[in-house]
């Protein structure tokens, strides 16, 4: 899995004031919970451009005061108006508590739907799951080779080993669609039977 690593500094004194200052010297405040202890940091604007400006799933590892934590990204925040990297929540990892993390979607195969003339309909990127550390991945494969046209695959369908799925099972992650060349081919069809 891929992992961004990012130096970051002890935050000591805590406030507004101070808060600008580091902002206007382009870094970014953070803070790591989850773990033992709660660390407020601050590191350069430049440190969280892989890990927030990215469709992957990724850790981070920061370094703090010599000490090392593993995390993933949990929230941001931006600024309204320059839309500015202000603050970053990470949670740490901790090898036996779970977390809950959004990892993307990949489709995989070529489904029957399409090649019988549909139009292959992606609705769910991502999904949130629950998991222990050393089973979350970068993605999540979803073999669509069996989707047939007119049909869905569900959040329902998805088999993530050792992941709890915290999206309603219902919801469709991605369906066939009949194309208007199909539908116009049909119904012409249906007329010259008549």
């Amino acid at each position: 899995m891929k992992t961004v690593t990012i130096e970051g500094h002890l935050r000591t004194e805590a406030g507004k004031k101070v808060a600008r200052q580091l902002r206007s010297q382009d870094n970014v405040l953070g803070v790591i919970y989850g773990g033992a202890t709660e660390v407020n940091f601050y590191a350069p604007a430049k440190a969280f451009k892989s890990l927030v400006y990215t469709s992957e799933f990724q850790l981070a590892e920061v370094t703090v005061d010599g000490k090392t934590y593993k995390c993933i990204l949990k929230d941001l925040q931006f600024h309204k108006v320059s839309d500015a990297l202000l603050h970053v929540d990470l949670l740490e990892l901790v090898d036996n508590k779970k977390v809950i993390a959004t990892l993307p979607l990949k489709l995989v195969g070529s489904a029957a739907g399409v090649k019988a003339g549909g139009k292959l309909v992606s609705k769910v990127k991502s999904v949130k799951v629950k998991a222990l550390p050393k089973d979350l991945r970068e993605f999540i494969e979803l073999d669509i080779t069996n989707l047939e046209l007119n049909e869905n695959i569900r959040i329902q369908d998805i088999k993530a080993e050792n992941m709890e799925i915290l999206n309603p099972p219902r919801i469709p992650v991605a369906s066939i669609v009949m194309t208007r060349q199909l539908k116009q081919e049909e119904s012409e069809a249906a007329k010259a039977k008549k």
